[in-house]
């Protein structure tokens, strides 16, 4: 791939990994409305890779207490704030996981990369983002985090699964209706990617062993820091801008991108 190839799908899925705007969406629709080849899967992980480096050193306090606290879930205890936070991640991912694991087994998973999906997912997963963050209330923060909350909002990531709906969209769609501040259930959703895209980034990597070559490493290095400074920019952007809008922005940018796909799916 050229600097350029690699600089664009470094930025497409460092932006739109944190933001409700769906990361796979954006990039399947890029060969598809370019004309470029597909990236290939070496690509996908190196930039998985750099958005999960971004989000771990933003929420590093927190990814810190959520690492002391495995290690003691590890000896059976729940007696501390990591320990808690790390077991409602565990609980918040297991859904995901099962899910995502029997939708690559039957092939579903490339049998959903199509305009047509992305649309409809775009539009409808929009309006719902829109309705939770209109009625959700504002007076819970990630610090009431339960494992009830947990498990809603793993089910609910279940649903990014399909392309274009955006798994950070659907998280903070969830916790927005569980009454979250804005903030706090951006915070939650970004939580909760860093074992998601850890066990994407592993499986993902199963299809590509074998592949590596100097050329290769030499293009995942290059997309992984490109997407690193992308996701991160996004990340301070988005968590200052949450302090003072909602998310109608991001539901607009939907709705119009889904219109357009289907608008372009169908004629």
């Amino acid at each position: 791939m050229t600097l350029f190839q690699l600089l664009i799908v470094a930025l497409i899925q460092g932006v739109t990994e944190f933001l409700p705007i769906s990361s796979s969406g954006h990039l399947i629709l890029l060969p598809a409305l370019t004309g470029t080849p597909d990236q290939g899967l070496a690509i996908d992980v190196a930039v998985h890779v750099g958005t999960l480096l971004a989000v771990v050193l933003y929420f590093w306090r927190d990814v810190r207490i959520a690492a002391g606290g495995t290690l003691r879930l590890a000896r059976g205890k729940v007696d501390t704030q990591g320990a808690f936070l790390a077991l409602c991640l565990i609980i918040a991912t297991i859904p995901a996981v099962i899910v995502g694991f029997a939708i690559k087994l039957t092939g579903l998973d490339e049998a959903m990369r199509s305009a047509a999906v992305i649309g409809w997912t775009m539009l409808i997963f929009g309006i719902v983002l829109y309705w939770a963050d209109m009625t959700g209330g504002t007076k819970r923060t990630a610090d009431h985090w339960t494992l009830r909350d947990a498990a809603t909002m793993g089910l609910a990531q279940c649903l990014a699964l399909i392309p274009g709906t955006s798994r950070s969209g659907i998280t903070i769609t969830a916790a927005r209706k569980l009454g979250y501040a804005r903030e706090d259930a951006a915070k939650l959703a970004m939580l909760m990617s860093i074992p998601v895209i850890l066990a994407s980034g592993t499986i993902l990597s199963l299809d590509v062993v074998g592949q590596a070559n100097w050329a290769l490493m030499r293009d995942a290095s290059i997309a992984a820091a490109f997407a690193f400074l992308a996701a991160l920019g996004a990340l301070v952007l988005m968590m200052r801008l949450l302090r003072s809008i909602s998310f109608t922005p991001y539901v607009i940018y939907r709705v119009i991108l889904g219109i357009g796909l289907l608008i372009w799916a169908y004629t």
